[in-house]
């Protein structure tokens, strides 16, 4: 391990505080490092492993795919994507089409080069001011942090920025800020960086059916909370609206580096527009068809809604018989966070749960973020918790 450290710290920029473990195996929700430590990993890459590590299904698409064709480019037809775009109209049941990108900053930066567009070729006058929410989280592109409400992602060394971007504190605060030059309102149903916080589902539908009415596209950054993240395919359909364009990555590769941008606005772009180098090429596509298979299936059958019910209910648990440390158990469906006290004691929990053998992540407003894969099994989730009970009584110690 000392060894790939070095190399780590001799020759990669180093843009990550990072933990030096070193997996070299996984299966489903367990993790294994080159010593053969075993942990439960309740973070699946930051909800990207959303069928679990070393699922069979996709790994053998994958190989059969990349043994006959990996990339062309988008010069060409591509089956697999053409196939996964009539897909995500389906489980959405919305009226769109997708674009592919490699990321969810890509698929953000994506979405407001469609709102700026709508902005110019809608109104008289040109529109391109979005709004977004303190604490959310849009990406680390230039426009996309830019877009981001968290003022301490604007650091001066990166700018100057791109102007026409504008954050709120809350929901109600929004209908103030609008203006004769407002494109859109971008926002995560719950934020995920900003400490797993979701929003009230009424408050979403009336903003959604003002901005309707006004011309203002609604954009919902469901980078995190897609792909059955919440329960269902979309929180966009748990929350019963219909956004003008809707983002999506992390889940939807199982592990690859996909990102789209589905829009009801389906002739918004002329050829030339936008594009990408490697954007819904052959093995991303074939691997998040192979991804939908599996969690359709796993939602059709009724598992997954089981698995929410009982992780949630070991999760309660966990927060009733731990308040001195816990203020509060916040998320949906398998996006879930327990809010600490103070960021001491946070750094001290997530270190010390690895040092028991399960993962978590730290989220904003001191939130230990939980976000295991969608398929994680029974076994794993009681495992888990009994490791990370074991954590909290060392640190309670």
């Amino acid at each position: 391990m000392k060894e790939i450290e070095k190399l780590d710290k001799d020759y990669v920029l180093h843009t990550y505080a990072r933990n030096y473990v070193n997996f070299k195996k996984g299966i489903n929700a367990t993790l294994y490092d080159d010593e053969n430590k075993d942990y439960i990993d309740f973070t699946s890459g930051i909800a990207v492993c959303s069928v679990g590590h070393g699922n069979k299904r996709v790994a053998d698409k994958i190989y059969e795919q990349v043994s006959n064709i990996t990339h062309i480019s988008n010069l060409y037809a591509i089956e697999p994507q053409a196939k996964l775009a009539k897909r995500l109209a389906e489980l959405s049941g919305y009226d769109i089409r997708t674009f592919f990108a490699n990321s969810g900053a890509e698929a953000n930066e994506g979405a407001i080069k469609i709102a700026r567009t709508y902005g110019e070729t809608k109104f008289a006058n040109k529109r391109y001011k979005v709004i977004t929410l303190e604490h959310s989280f849009h990406g680390r592109t230039i426009t996309t942090v830019k877009a981001t409400g968290q003022s301490s992602m604007h650091q001066s060394k990166f700018a100057p920025y791109p102007e026409g971007f504008s954050y709120n504190h809350t929901i109600d605060d929004i209908y103030n800020s609008i203006d004769n030059e407002t494109v859109a309102v971008m926002i995560e149903l719950v934020q995920g960086e900003g400490g797993v916080q979701p929003f009230d589902k009424e408050k979403i539908q009336e903003l959604a059916k003002f901005l309707k009415q006004n011309d203002i596209l609604l954009i919902i950054d469901e980078v995190q909370t897609g792909v059955y993240r919440t329960g269902e395919f979309l929180a966009s359909n748990l929350y019963d609206i219909e956004p003008d364009i809707i983002t999506l990555a992390k889940g939807l590769g199982g592990g690859v580096p996909i990102g789209a941008i589905m829009t009801k606005h389906k002739d918004i772009f002329a050829p030339g527009d936008h594009g990408s180098t490697f954007g819904g090429n052959y093995l991303v596509t074939t691997a998040a068809l192979e991804v939908l298979d599996i969690l359709e299936e796993v939602k059709d059958s009724g598992a997954l809604d089981e698995t929410i019910i009982y992780f949630n209910s070991k999760l309660n648990e966990v927060y009733e018989n731990n308040k001195e440390i816990f203020t509060a158990n916040v998320g949906l469906g398998l996006m879930r966070g327990l809010r600490v006290k103070d960021a001491d004691t946070l750094a001290l929990l997530i270190k010390t749960a690895f040092n028991c053998g399960v993962l978590v992540l730290k989220a904003g407003k001191n939130t230990m973020r939980l976000l295991p894969a969608l398929t994680i099994s029974k076994s794993e989730i009681d495992e888990g918790f009994i490791r990370l009970q074991k954590a909290l009584t060392k640190i309670k110690a």
